[in-house]
Parts: structure tokens; sequence; C-alpha cells
């Protein structure tokens, strides 16, 4: 049967970034095709599709940044931009046949478990319900803005737009400029309109550690050596790959203290002692996400820009007030607060068995077993889910769709009609987790990061290595699990 029209799957992909592409491809491979994507942008790419600021790139190298099962070997740096990044995501759901499963322009406002037909029911902003006995979300960490809660802010008279919905049309030549936020998006696009603007102010609350970035285009004779040698790109994502697994821990003293030697020394562009003050941080390497870039300091020696820490009173007609009484007129505010990562699959609706609300099932923060799967929701699974976060989510996506596919490989193997991970299972597996992560000494200095709830519990994080990832997720357990067959 076409899918045009269609509302009745076997499967549903909510999301179709890198997850849902991923999942996509392994369905097929694994000889299931009864699946549909739906995608509320115009095109693939998720994250890499919507945030398109000047400057946006990506913190992994590329090389370990792309599918295990079609690398790229002629990127042209080693921390490829938003634009290249999402050619090749382009390039690979069309080499392996993903856009004919994806409905775009679909937005996912709800999904509803029946318990009566044990199949999700999933509502879409134009009115359609699709049904499915499988769903799989996509969505990740990155869907819901973080907006400032800042008196007045939607008083403002000027052009004011979100970063990760960055205005195109807007010329911000010789325009008064505002940056609310100076983290991971700020710290790439800053650079990249200092020079246009007439006045550049950059509001900062907590300085963040900015390493220097490895990422000088790569040399024709590089690339030769990465096409015409069939080892290159597996010896160059190895050693990336180990790499990471050691920086993520930090847990090694002397790594840290390379690593905050690197971002002092960085800060030493800085050419105004009292302004460097200001942009060094108080807390450890690591606490926060680390930022990298070689251009983020140098601004600061222009005399347009100025660094501002004082905290916003409100916010008016034409300009920002701080707590001093100065207000500074502008033309444009731009919001560089980022997401509400903690939200998950939480940022819509979703009810489980009994019509129980994941938003009260996550009522101390958002958590899963392996990352993937909550309790009283079955058949729901999750990439970049909970505590997922942690060196390329590539890599750790591509683990998370082999673990889900031998998931529903079982439920047609043994005729099941449902998959609902045991609570005890699920408790005991995110109280490890938090165990771990409280071993993780620079995650419990006190730095304001996102990795935290109210709670206290820290949902984003991944504590171990990637192979400590894989080695969880390589064999199932099914008696992890509550199991409905078809025949009860």
């Amino acid at each position: 049967m076409s899918r045009e029209g269609k509302t009745d799957y076997r499967i549903l992909i909510i999301g179709a970034g890198p997850g849902g592409m991923c999942t996509a491809i392994k369905l097929q491979e694994a000889g299931i095709t009864d699946f549909l994507i739906l995608e509320k942008a115009g095109g693939v790419g998720g994250t890499w599709w919507h945030n398109r600021y000047p400057g946006a790139e990506c913190d992994v190298k590329s090389h370990l940044y792309s599918f295990s099962f079609e690398l790229k070997r002629d990127w042209s740096r080693p921390f490829a931009g938003q634009a290249e990044i999402l050619e090749y995501l382009e390039q690979v759901a069309t080499k392996y046949k993903v856009l004919p499963f994806v409905r775009f322009h679909t937005e996912v406002r709800a999904t509803h478990w029946q318990d009566d037909a044990s199949r999700w029911e999933v509502s879409t902003a134009d009115c359609t319900t699709y049904r499915a006995s499988i769903v799989i979300s996509g969505m990740g960490m990155f869907n819901d803005l973080a907006w400032p809660e800042i008196e007045g802010l939607s008083e403002f008279g000027g052009t004011m737009f979100h970063s990760a919905r960055w205005n195109q049309q807007h010329d911000l030549t010789g325009k008064r400029v505002a940056v609310i936020g100076s983290a991971a998006s700020a710290v790439q696009f800053i650079p990249e309109i200092a020079e246009k603007t007439s006045r550049l102010h950059v509001f900062q609350r907590t300085a963040n550690w900015v390493a220097p970035k490895d990422d000088a285009p790569y040399t024709e004779e590089q690339l030769k050596h990465l096409r015409e040698d069939p080892n290159a790109i597996h010896e160059s994502r190895a050693k990336i790959y180990r790499e990471l697994n050691e920086f993520m821990l930090f847990d090694n003293p002397k790594l840290q203290a390379d690593l905050t030697g690197y971002a002092r020394r960085n800060l030493e562009v800085v050419k105004d002692p009292e302004l460097r003050k200001k942009l060094t941080p108080t807390h450890p390497f690591g606490c926060k996400r680390p930022l990298f870039s070689n251009r983020y300091y140098p601004v600061f020696n222009l005399p347009q820009v100025e660094l501002v820490t004082d905290s916003i009173a409100r916010i008016t007609q034409g300009g920002i007030v701080t707590t001093d009484g100065r207000e500074r007129e502008i033309d444009t505010l731009i919001i560089a607060t980022g997401f509400q990562v903690s939200k998950y699959l939480s940022a819509i609706e979703v009810t489980g068995r009994e019509g129980r609300k994941l938003e009260d099932a996550w009522s101390d923060g958002a958590q899963a077993y392996l990352g993937v799967a909550t309790s009283g929701f079955p058949n729901l699974y999750m990439l970049y889910g909970p505590n997922t976060n942690n060196g390329s989510i590539i890599a750790m996506i591509e683990i998370q769709v082999g673990w889900i596919v031998q998931q529903i490989e079982r439920m047609q193997r043994e005729d099941l009609v449902s998959l609902d991970v045991r609570p005890e299972v699920e408790a005991r597996y995110n109280e490890d987790i938090q165990q771990a992560i409280r071993k993780v000494e620079v995650w419990q200095a006190s730095c304001g990061n996102y990795y935290s709830v109210g709670s206290g519990r820290m949902v984003t994080q991944w504590p171990h290595t990637i192979d400590d990832f894989a080695r969880c997720l390589a064999a199932p357990d099914p008696a992890a699990f509550d199991q409905v067959p078809a025949t009860a």
C-alpha cells in the first residue's frame, strides 16, 4: 500500500534528524518497511536543518561525527560547519532511500497509548491521527527553545529572534545588537557578526571555558591521503574515538590541567586585564559544557564590543536596563539561551498505560532504562534520551538504534503485542547512573549547568565511555521487560 494518505503503521518515528534517519536505514536492513517518519521541518537533518546561525558547526570532529556505515573522506576541515553536515545528511537520506518514508511538514503534538488496543495514537498539528504498535522518538534534547524570563521581553520594539531560529532576512550591518547568552551558539556566531555591528553588547551570566580548536582546513595533500588510503579514515576515527573516550570522563588530572591551561592561554589574547578576568570561569573545566573556538576571545578587543556582566533588570521597547540602572539602546536582540534540554520527549504530550503522563513519570527528572525506554510506556523508545549525552552522539545513536531493532525483532519473533520495561529494573539502572555521576568530581561543582534539574538529578550526561555504553546495550535482557503475547 502507498504511504500517501495511510495513517496506520507498525512503527512511527518522530523526527528525521540523524536518529530518525539511522533508524529508518537499520529497519530496512532488517527487512522492516512498514514504518513512517513524521518530520515537522521541510527536510532531513534535525538540529542541522533548524540551526542555521552564522558560524554554526560541530564540536566533535567530523570523521567521527558521521555514520560508521557511510564514511565521508573529504570533509573540508576537522570540525565541519552546519551546511556541510546538512549536505552529508541529505546525501545519506538519498543514498539509503530514507526520503520515501518521510512525511515532511508534519509536526507531532501528542502521542497516547491505547490500553485496549495495545497501540499508540499519534496526533499532529494538522489534526491527523496516526496509529502504530511502536513509536520511536528521534526528538533528542534540542526541541523546545529556552527563552529567558525577563521583564519586558515581549515589549521589545526592535527585531528579536532566537539564535536557533536565526532571522536570515535581517541584516545586522550597522545595527546596535545585544546578545543574551554566552554559551555554545553565542561562542560560534558572535565572531561572525561582531565586525558588522555598530555596537555589540554581550550579556554574560556565567563565564565559560573556551579552549582552542584545532580546525585548520585540510590541505589537498591531506585530502588526497584520506581519499586514496583505505585505512586513513578508519585510523582517524579510531584516534578521535580514543581521545573522546578519555576526555569525556573528566577523571584524568593531567588532562584536566592541560585543558584548563589551553583555555587560559586562549584567553590571553584579550588585551584588557579586567575584561579578561570577567571572561575567566571560576568553576573547573568540564563542570559546564566545554566550548571550543579560536575566534571568540579576539572579538572582545574590538572597540564596538562590550561584555556586560551586570544582571538584566528589564527590557524596554528600545533597550536593555541592567540592575545598576543603566539602559543600553539597541535595534536588535538575539536570544542565545539554548534549549530546554531536560524535557526530551516530554516536550510533547505523552500518555502511557492508564493515561499516565510522561511529565508526571518524570516529575523529579527525565529517566529511562538504558536511556531508551521508560516504564509504563510500552513499545516507546527514545534516541538521544535521558543520560545518553557524551562523546559523539552519532556513535551513541547507532548503538541505541541497534538495541531498538533487536527489541522489534524479538516482538516479531515471539509474537508479542507489547514490551514494557519493569519499574524496578528502570529504577535500579537509573540509581546506578546517578551514583556514577556523583563520582564525576567536576560535575558536582556549582556552575549552573544545564545537566541537572531542580531535584538535583543529572538527566543529560552519560558518565562512562562510549565503549561502556555499547557493552550495556550489546545483550538485551528479556527479563527486564513485562511482555504481552498476541494470544493474551
